[in-house]
């Protein structure tokens, strides 16, 4: 097969692997529909595990909805057409006349392929690796699919209307080391409002009370924007 040993970043110990994963059904021989299945698998794991990381507050729809962004048919294709995938398919003759090269289906498909045939070759840490410096730009601009957290909304919200930062104080613990529970109380002095909030950690506290005082913030600000105006 006249290609490179090396694609996706990765220069293949077993060209075999290779060849197997940028071969398509329609070319009649081994083919890469084996290697599909477990590219999916290991796609999904290694760009769950990657959101994960990276959006620690998200809840588990903001993570499910952040993945399906990212490994999906279009996503794959157009990672697979940056890296030139489509050049080197081996393809039926059915497949070449109708432009198989092009088609989303097939290159997402094979994109999968060369990941799972990536780990068969070089093994775990390595693919997942490659993977991750394949989706990096694309998992850290997809913060659009996942929710800010309370204090971030809070904080944006005040900034946003030249309002003064609010100021969290921990009120104190309750319960047995193994098992306490924090109490804060979060107030925004210009608006005169001010909430408490418990959890199982400072931050967690905080960032329930600022949950509670969200609401009341942007409903306190509307109405100010109302009494100037009137």
């Amino acid at each position: 097969m006249e290609v490179s040993h090396q694609i996706l970043g990765h220069c293949f110990v077993d060209k075999s692997l290779l060849e197997q994963a940028l071969t398509h059904r329609s070319a009649g021989r081994r083919n890469n529909e084996r290697l599909e299945f477990l590219g999916d698998a290991l796609l999904n794991l290694i760009v769950a595990e990657y959101v994960y990381e990276q959006y620690p507050r998200a809840s588990e729809g903001d993570m499910t909805r952040a993945r399906a962004s990212l490994v999906n048919g279009s996503t794959l294709a157009e990672l697979a057409r940056e890296a030139q995938i489509g050049d080197h398919l081996v393809l039926g003759p059915g497949e070449l006349k109708t432009g198989g090269f092009r088609r989303d289906s097939i290159l997402a498909d094979t994109f999968e392929a060369l990941v799972a045939a990536i780990y068969l070759d070089v093994g775990w840490e390595r693919c997942r690796t490659l993977v991750r410096q394949v989706f990096a730009e694309r998992v850290m601009a997809v913060d659009g699919k996942v929710s800010k957290d309370s204090k971030t909304l809070l904080q944006e919200l005040l900034q946003a209307n030249a309002l003064p930062l609010p100021v969290y104080e921990l009120l104190g613990t309750r319960g047995d080391d193994h098992d306490k529970e924090f109490d804060v109380i979060c107030q925004i002095e210009s608006l005169e409002l001010s909430r408490s909030g418990s959890g199982s950690s400072r931050r967690a506290a905080e960032q329930a009370a600022a949950e509670g005082l969200l609401d009341q913030a942007r409903a306190s600000i509307a109405a100010q924007k109302k009494n100037r105006k009137s």
